[in-house]
This record gives C-alpha cells, sequence and structure tokens, in this order.
C-alpha cells in the first residue's frame, strides 16, 4: 500500500488551480497528463502543472507506478467511507474514470480547500492535486475545480524534444534506443530499448541526470564514484570491476564499473558509471545491458556520453 500512501501525501500538498475554462487540454512541459485549465490558471513556475499569477492557487500535475490506481480503488471498496472523513468519489474524465476527493483543511494561518484525483493512463497512474485558498474559493469553486480535473486527458507519449529540452543538459545523440522517458521533469532522463510493458532492466538502457554536492577535492573524487555507483536503484549482489578517472570531453571525469542482477528475472548485468564533474555538480550517466549484449551496448553508452553537453 506504499503508493496509496504516496498517493495521500500528494494530497496534503499546497498546491492549486483557477477560474473559468478554456477549450484545448494542455499538457504541462514533459506531462503525459492534461487537462483544460480554468480561467486565470497558467503554466506553474517551479513544478508540472498550472497557477494563478499570484502563486495562490495551484494545480499539481503529476505521475505515479500504475498500480498506484488500483491499490486506491481497491481501498475505496473496501471502505466505501474513506479514511480519516475523507470521502473519495467516481468522476468521469477524459481519461476513463478517476477518483476524486476535497476536503478543507488548514493551512498556515488560512483555511484552503483541498482536491485531488487519481486516474488510469495504462502504463501509469496520473495523479492530480490542487489548492484553493479561501479568498479565492468564490471564483475556484467546487463545482469550477470538479470541472477541470473531467477534462483531464492523458497522451501516450511525450515528444521527444520536448523531454530533452527540459533538462538542464542537451543530449545530442541518443545511441538508436528506441524510448525517451523522463525520470524526473528538468533533472534526468531515461534512454531505453524496453518500455513500461516489457521492462526496461531486460534491454540495454541509460539514465542521464546531475548530481549536487559533489567532492571539491580532486582526491575525493575516487571514492564518491564508488559510492554513488553502489547505490544504483535496482541493482543486486554488486561488485564494482574497475573504477578509474578519466578525461570526458576535456572535462575531469571518473568511470566505474559493476557487475550485479536486476529485474524480477534476476538478469546479470555490466554497468557503467560516468561522472563528468564541473564546478559543484556533476553529469551522472548510467548505461545498463544484459551481460550478454554488453559488446554491442558499450558502444552506444559512450556515443551518447560523448554527444551531451553539460549544464
Amino acid at each position: 500500500m506504499k503508493h496509496l500512501r504516496l498517493f495521500s501525501a500528494f494530497a496534503l500538498l499546497a498546491i492549486a488551480t483557477t477560474p473559468a475554462a478554456a477549450e484545448e487540454p494542455v499538457f504541462p512541459p514533459g506531462s503525459r497528463v492534461g487537462m483544460t485549465p480554468l480561467v486565470g490558471l497558467g503554466p506553474a513556475k517551479k513544478f508540472a502543472g498550472f497557477e494563478t499569477e499570484d502563486e495562490s492557487v495551484k494545480v499539481l500535475v503529476a505521475e505515479l507506478p500504475p498500480e498506484a490506481y488500483g491499490e486506491v480503488m481497491n481501498a475505496l471498496k473496501s471502505n466505501p467511507a474513506g479514511s480519516s472523513g475523507i470521502k473519495s468519489e467516481s468522476l468521469e474524465t477524459g481519461a476513463g474514470k478517476a477518483y476524486y476527493t476535497a476536503e478543507t483543511a488548514k493551512d498556515g494561518t488560512g483555511v484552503v480547500r483541498r482536491y485531488s484525483m487519481i486516474l488510469q493512463g495504462g502504463t501509469f497512474s496520473g495523479y492530480v492535486a490542487a489548492r484553493v485558498p479561501e479568498n479565492a474559493s468564490k471564483i475556484y469553486t467546487d463545482e469550477a475545480i470538479r470541472q477541470m480535473f473531467s477534462s483531464a486527458v492523458v497522451r501516450k507519449e511525450v515528444p521527444v524534444a520536448e523531454q530533452l529540452g527540459l533538462m538542464p543538459f542537451k543530449v545530442a545523440e541518443l545511441g538508436e534506443f528506441k524510448n525517451v522517458r523522463t525520470l524526473t521533469p528538468g533533472a534526468s532522463v531515461l534512454l531505453a530499448d524496453g518500455d513500461e510493458k516489457s521492462g526496461f532492466e531486460g534491454a540495454p538502457f541509460m539514465v542521464i541526470g546531475v548530481m549536487g554536492s559533489t567532492p571539491t577535492q580532486p582526491s575525493d573524487r575516487g571514492r564518491f564514484a564508488e559510492q554513488a555507483a553502489t547505490s544504483i536503484p535496482g541493482l543486486r549482489n554488486s561488485r564494482i570491476t574497475t573504477s578509474e578517472p578519466l578525461r570526458i570531453e576535456g572535462m575531469a571525469g571518473y568511470e566505474t564499473r559493476i557487475d550485479g542482477i536486476t529485474g524480477k528475472n534476476n538478469t546479470p548485468v555490466t554497468v557503467v558509471q560516468w561522472l563528468r564533474f564541473g564546478g559543484q555538480s556533476a553529469l551522472r550517466i548510467i548505461g545498463s545491458s544484459p551481460r550478454e549484449q554488453w559488446a554491442q551496448a558499450f558502444p552506444r553508452f559512450r556515443a551518447v556520453r560523448d554527444g551531451i553537453q553539460p549544464p
């Protein structure tokens, strides 16, 4: 039920929306969930979603694991009255049946209305949360928010250029990977031969992102690289086979290779991690491949690495 707890936690976020209504669904950059925002709501500056110009009304749009929708649905069936006095109701949307809640809560010294919705996206669960302060509730009424939520739709894919345009680095070479998926908007991206249905671990994939708080002393970089490599999520029974400094496009870097096991099928994999240091951050590039495909995958990993321009 960890995803259900995540759903409940999101519902407590201080985020919100705005008035009347536009015509076409709007997708926040990088998101597969979109909706018709109420009049007065524009793209949010610091999160995926919408907000009023004064940032008092906010609407968060997010993606959760696919099983989150089923967990919420099953929880409602076993407890129709809801938990903590908050009752969920079904809501028909452009993406199918969703589950919706509304509550009044204290926020600092004021009173706010909080709304949340979870919907099915096929290979993911869509999540929307809104926060409306009391002084905006006559414009952003319960019915207006409900109408906006009911306009929610999903798209199967986000254009690759849109996803990469959000990253703080430029990816000039995709290494012939079939799928591109944003992991954290504006922070990290996945390149993969697999997909959400077949799974990513059984085929070569890469994760590219930025790490902050890197060592200030070059002598500490080796230890830092090895600690980062041994903390790669999903990798079990891992052991470092090589770890050494190198220059990447003229910049100080570190290459670490690991053998391990991953996925529910216990697939033996070889993983390479490259760190490219610059200032107080480092570009982190991870390439993972089933061991029998490593010889073919590694040149692709290196081509992507060499085509990345740092932040």
